[in-house]
């Protein structure tokens, strides 16, 4: 996930742990736009998601004990 997602992690706007990933934005359109490209590069790489673990456009989640707004 780290190569696959490296420069969207670079911009602190995305995060990977292992099987875990979070997308953490101020604006929508801004939030949509990254969630689309990392959704085309998990298709690209033949790798999937579990639909049922996912929550969307939530605006705090606790991710691996922190607090993220």
């Amino acid at each position: 996930m780290n190569d696959i997602l490296r420069d969207l992690i670079n911009t602190k706007e995305v995060a990977a742990f292992m099987n875990d990933m979070l997308v953490a934005t101020k604006e929508k359109e801004k939030h949509d736009k990254i969630m689309e490209e990392v959704l085309k590069r998990i298709e690209v790489n033949n790798l999937y998601i579990k639909l049922e673990k996912c929550v969307w456009k939530v605006k705090e989640i606790d991710f691996l004990e922190l607090v993220m707004e």
